[in-house]
């Protein structure tokens, strides 16, 4: 009986004793208890050592504890009915409010990274304390997408009134970005910017006459150009002139007096040269007009060639076009007329006599029609008629033919331009030339035209052309040739100043009112080494064939040359 009394007195002391010293310390404070905040994290599951008092930084604000992706979610059955009058309002500012996505964030958020275009140049990381600062870039410098390494490289120290940091200073032209750095620069003759060039040439050519017994020679080619084009802001004028002048070392008697197709000097000139000019009536109205000029000669192994000629006679075709271009609005029309005059020299033989070529001369006068209508950026449909008609100076030739006659051609095509890779003109058509003397047939047939140029790779570039013409001829009882020429051309650059370029030519004669059909083709490679911007060297190999269906016309034929090409 005397237990239970003792053991009441033991708890009543144990409980004393743990609440005195408690009076105590809130007597020392001398302040009056305070009661503690109630928020969710007192009803954690997670156990700690203390509580995080109400004033500390590190308590979540009242935004986070009302973010309802951060709350706890309810169950569905214990989800409260929305109000009718609509969400409570939360008034007061959240933390951060107003801040930028990518500027600082006191609440230490993951901030979103600013997106860069491809190529263009990132911000630096800041430097480190007791870094040098970086180089400051003068205001009057264009900034790009992305800096060269060549701009941040050390270089030699040029005045300041030449880099243009002078404060004050009026900013420097830029220069435009040049893309052939070993391309001619030319000079500047008022608002012209001039280019010149010449090339010199030497080599051997296993049947430079193309005959059926070949005879090779040495032979050397001077070859002069000279391009200059306006810089003017409206109106634009353009002269290309380009010749050269071909030799030969060795000459080319009748073997055992018998005279040979091919003449016994082969030295012959060529020349090509046009000038174009543009005058700009209106926004949309354009006067065009040309002057052109071609010296040349009959092709080597050509049925045009007399026997036993002592030279190649030179002709002369000279004439001049007038047009005008009108758009309305995605609509364009061209019209214009065209003039031309072909003049042949005199045929000098080897007994010291000449024959006149007066037959061979003509007029011609023609003109042109052509619609367009850009489609879309990149795609510009065509369709083009051209009519022309060719009277000779004599109205019946060396063999009693009349050569005049009346022509044409019509052919529809695109121009186009993708992403700048694939540019370039494609057309499909038909030409017909119908003569006054009954004798000689119709010449007509499929015309075909392209110029495509492919950029595979910044290094890479192909090229393909197709032409269509149809060609005088003196052979009797043959209205014309129809000839079709296909030309695929590679060139790559191994270095900026080392290209490699190679060409393969195929095509067709045939002549109207003969048996005869003849194909050739030309395989050359070219290797051009630019020492600098006014030197270049050059070698060249090429092989060329003919292949006649009649006897005795098919000829072979291999040039090797090496060059050197200086230019301004």
């Amino acid at each position: 009986m005397g237990v239970g009394p003792a053991t009441g007195r033991n708890s009543r002391a144990r409980v004393l004793r743990a609440a005195l010293p408690c009076v105590a310390l809130m007597a020392l404070s001398g302040t009056a208890a305070q009661a503690q905040t109630v928020t969710s994290e007192l009803f954690s599951s997670r156990r700690a050592s203390q509580m995080t008092p109400p004033d500390s930084p590190l308590r979540r604000t009242a935004a986070e504890l009302n973010d309802p992706l951060a709350s706890p979610k309810l169950p569905e059955n214990e989800q409260p009915a929305p109000p009718r009058t609509g969400p409570i309002p939360k008034y007061g500012l959240p933390a951060a409010n107003g801040a930028a996505e990518t500027g600082y964030d006191s609440l230490n958020r993951k901030r979103k990274q600013p997106k860069y275009y491809p190529g263009q140049a990132r911000p630096k990381p800041p430097i480190g304390p007791g870094s040098p600062p970086r180089p400051a870039i003068a205001s009057n410098t264009p900034l790009r997408l992305s800096i060269p390494p060549s701009q941040s490289a050390h270089k030699t120290p040029i005045p300041p009134a030449m880099a243009g940091t002078i404060v004050g200073q009026p900013p420097r032209k830029r220069l435009k970005i040049d893309d052939d750095p070993f391309g001619a620069v030319g000079d500047y003759a008022g608002s012209f910017l001039i280019k010149s060039a010449v090339e010199l040439r030497g080599g051997y050519d296993t049947n430079p006459g193309r005959t059926s017994v070949p005879r090779g020679s040495p032979f050397y080619v001077i070859a002069p150009e000279f391009v200059a084009f306006s810089d003017w802001e409206r109106h634009a004028v353009v002269a290309d002139l380009r010749g050269s002048f071909t030799g030969y070392t060795n000459t080319f008697p009748p073997v055992a007096g018998v005279a040979s197709s091919a003449p016994t000097n082969l030295d012959r000139p060529d020349f090509i040269g046009h000038v174009d000019g543009r005058l700009d009536v209106t926004h949309d109205t354009r006067l065009l007009g040309q002057a052109r000029l071609n010296v040349a000669t009959d092709n080597p192994g050509s049925p045009n060639v007399q026997a036993g000629l002592s030279r190649y006679p030179v002709y002369a075709t000279f004439g001049g076009t007038l047009g005008v271009d009108q758009n309305f609005n995605r609509l364009q029309l061209s019209a214009g007329a065209a003039l031309d005059r072909t003049v042949y020299q005199y045929s000098e033989l080897t007994d010291g006599t000449s024959t006149s070529n007066d037959d061979r001369n003509y007029n011609q006068y023609g003109g042109l029609g052509r619609v367009s209508y850009d489609l879309m950026p990149g795609l510009k449909p065509f369709g083009e008629i051209v009519g022309n008609i060719r009277s000779h100076d004599l109205l019946v030739d060396r063999n009693g033919y009349q050569r005049n006659s009346s022509g044409g051609n019509v052919r529809a095509g695109t121009s186009f331009e993708f992403s700048r890779m694939l540019t370039g003109e494609v057309a499909v058509g038909w030409a017909a030339r119908t003569y006054e003397d009954p004798r000689l047939l119709p010449l007509q047939g499929l015309l075909t035209s392209a110029s495509l140029v492919w950029v595979a790779t910044p290094l890479t570039t192909a090229r393909f052309f197709a032409t269509t013409s149809i060609d005088e001829t003196t052979v009797p009882g043959v209205s014309g040739v129809l000839t079709h020429t296909y030309t695929a051309e590679v060139d790559h650059d191994f270095r900026r100043w080392l290209t490699v370029i190679g060409k393969f030519t195929w095509g067709t004669q045939q002549y109207q009112g003969n048996d005869r059909f003849d194909r050739f083709y030309s395989l050359s490679g070219d290797l051009i080494y630019k020492m600098s911007r006014a030197l270049w060297l050059r070698g060249t190999l090429r092989r060329d064939w003919l292949d006649s269906n009649l006897p005795g016309n098919s000829t072979a034929s291999t040039v090797v040359m090496l060059g050197v090409r200086v230019q301004n």
